[in-house]
């Protein structure tokens, strides 16, 4: 992401060039506890986007990636909007009201809307950045949020999430939408917009345990950064990668390596979709005798494009369950 640079500010000019480093929140375990100052946020399942609204509307995504002409349809949105500059999350949303995160997915390189599409896309809002030629970045959220209200209206495609004070009317929100709401974003309304890991935003995401069988351990720089390709049987028992873990925790490394049987000499070859989201490198991994099941901790989300979106977290390995008992019912 290209550092932000001061520009020109004049009439009908954003006060920073786009696209601008974005505020990453901190992942937490547990929802955090409720606090005078402290904001909670639905945490929907779509791509980070930053967002400028009015005649010269643009859409970035969260490495600066130019998407305009992607979601041409949501700049379109944007263009008859005041001046400004948003910070949300793109979101695909089926005519039942849920959400889809691997629908995003076909609009990668697209010229806009796809004929017949099955969804349309939105954006919903959290931040306003800036408005007209102010900078709001050193607003407090408060403020902020106040003035998000000012550029968006009531109805359109683009529109505020809403916020709570109230931690446990955040986790009422959990598994909304189809199950698209993924957790919640708790954030002191005090404070500035910090760009990148200096932001104070707390991130709490639904996690799923579920099994699979391990397919083979990625060689990584040393032991410690090692993780498993994870397979899933599908109905008629042959077994697929759906997945690369996290490195692997002590543990679990040790009794793997005491378990595991080499099933090649040469390193395997997968996807990189298997391990990330497409474009990802591919996934080099040595193959073992796929016997061994294990306990992962997964995103609440289902399986999309036949793979875990985000890299699950092996938590134990289960000697009391064999391939057979994880086939499809």
């Amino acid at each position: 992401m290209p550092r932000t640079r001061k520009a020109a500010v004049g009439p009908g000019c954003t006060p920073f060039d786009l696209p601008v480093e974005l505020a990453l929140a901190h992942p937490v375990t547990a929802v955090p506890s409720a606090g005078d100052r402290r904001w909670f946020e639905p945490k929907a399942d779509g791509w980070r986007v930053c967002l400028r609204t009015g005649p010269r509307a643009a859409v970035f995504s969260r490495h600066g990636t130019d998407l305009t002409r992607s979601f041409s349809d949501i700049a379109a949105a944007a263009s008859g909007l005041p001046e400004a500059v948003v910070d949300g999350e793109l979101l695909a949303v089926k005519p039942d009201g849920s959400l889809a995160f691997s629908l995003l997915q076909t609009r990668a390189g697209a010229r806009g809307p796809r004929p017949r599409e099955t969804f349309h896309v939105q954006v919903a809002a959290f931040d306003l950045l800036s408005f007209a030629a102010e900078d709001l970045r050193p607003q407090p959220l408060a403020e902020r949020r106040s003035r998000l209200f000012e550029v968006l209206p009531a109805g359109g495609r683009i529109w505020p999430l809403p916020t709570t004070t109230d931690p446990e009317q955040a986790k009422r929100w959990f598994g909304s939408l189809g199950g698209g709401i993924e957790g919640c974003v708790a954030k002191d309304s005090t404070q500035p917009y910090r760009p990148g890991r200096r932001s104070d935003w707390l991130k709490y995401r639904v996690k799923d345990s579920t099994s699979a069988v391990v397919l083979g351990i990625t060689p990584g720089a040393t032991p410690a950064s090692q993780g498993a390709v994870l397979g899933l049987p599908d109905s008629r028992g042959r077994l697929r990668p759906v997945g690369v873990s996290l490195p692997l925790p002590p543990a679990v490394r040790a009794e793997l390596a005491s378990r595991l049987q080499p099933a090649a000499v040469e390193l395997a070859e997968l996807p990189g979709t298997v391990g990330g989201l497409p474009g990802s490198p591919p996934v080099l991994y040595r193959p073992v005798v796929p016997t061994i099941v294990v306990d992962i901790e997964v995103d609440a989300g289902q399986l999309e494009f036949g793979r875990w979106r985000h890299r699950p977290r092996v938590l134990r390995t289960r000697p009391d369950l064999e391939v057979d008992d994880l086939l499809p019912r």
